[in-house]
């Protein structure tokens, strides 16, 4: 009797991606040629979940115009940065069976843009990704060629961004897929993003796993080594790399449907929260996004019953 329940809920699980997806999830996202008003913005947008992509969304930024390798050498070229440093490029990523996070070290922002423009080598991957307000607190220079947030956003959402962060890094550099509790809007300055996107829905499809915590560590003679980090607990973290999933060890991901887009300069990504998203780039790309914290509803509670239930009929 149990055992057919459980088999009941397996179903109705597995079935519930596809129901949730021609109710409510588009085939792509959609372009908005202008930013939208505050009550259209909440309405089309943040209340269904569904992300799109604003064009015309930064005429008002300087930044559009003037942000480029040699203008930031020339701002910011002597200021110190965090910068995430990893053997492959991948960031807060599954290796093996650890959970690991990049090896950080303060540079000279010129220091990453020597390796960007060829000028010299470093080892590994370099990305400028610290996403706690990196911007205002690492580069206030920068602060005058753009808004400090998004006003029809902050409108809409009747709150002011918890982070602005700004990205800079190598085509190497790829974010893994995991999701966020924030409404992002992430907006490309030069070069463009790269984004596969999954719905809340597709929960089900989606594996996590329970990894150690670690860190890299760059040794003086320019290797990795992986230390493990003894006092955190362990992370649950996605092992599967969707551009090119095992669908041998995780079958069900084949049920999954993902959206896929670029986001290219002056273009706006509105990305839904809870929304799964892998990030590629383009060489020496910048960008810089903003978080507003999403609201604790009935759909957050919603999506927690989801991914309770995914994990407890032993889908994941």
């Amino acid at each position: 009797m149990a055992e057919a329940a459980l088999e009941a809920l397996r179903k109705e699980l597995q079935e519930f991606p596809a129901a949730a997806r021609e109710l409510s999830v588009p085939l792509a996202v959609p372009y908005l040629d202008k930013p939208p008003t505050p009550l259209h913005f909440y309405r089309d947008w943040v209340c269904p979940n569904r992300p799109c992509i604003i064009r015309n969304a930064l005429q008002s930024w300087p930044a559009l115009q003037k942000w480029s390798l040699p203008y930031l050498r020339a701002t910011v070229g002597s200021t110190e940065v965090s910068v995430a440093i990893t053997p492959d490029g991948y960031a807060d990523a599954v290796r093996g069976d650890r959970f690991v996070m990049p090896a950080e070290r303060r540079l000279p922002l010129s220091s990453v843009l020597d390796v960007l423009e060829g000028r010299t080598q470093h080892p590994g991957v370099l990305y400028v990704q610290k996403q706690c307000s990196n911007l205002p607190t690492e580069l206030p220079q920068l602060l005058p060629d753009l808004e400090p947030h998004v006003p029809w956003a902050s409108e809409a959402l009747g709150k002011m961004p918890d982070a602005v962060n700004f990205w800079l890094g190598e085509a190497a550099a790829v974010t893994s897929l995991h999701k966020d509790h924030y409404e992002n809007l992430y907006c490309v300055v030069s070069g463009e993003k790269h984004f596969l996107l999954h719905p809340p829905s597709d929960r089900p499809f989606i594996p996590y796993e329970l990894y150690t915590p670690a860190t890299y560590q760059l040794t003086e003679e320019g290797t990795f080594k992986v230390v493990d980090e003894k006092a955190m607990e362990k992370v649950p973290w996605i092992p599967l790399d969707p551009l090119a999933p095992d669908l041998t060890r995780y079958p069900r991901y084949s049920g999954a449907q993902a959206l896929r887009c670029t986001v290219q300069a002056g273009e706006m990504l509105y990305l839904p929260a809870l929304w799964f998203h892998h990030v590629r780039q383009s060489h020496g790309c910048i960008a810089v996004n903003f978080w507003y914290d999403m609201e604790y509803d009935l759909k957050y509670s919603y999506f927690q019953l989801l991914d309770s239930l995914t994990k407890a009929s032993g889908l994941d």
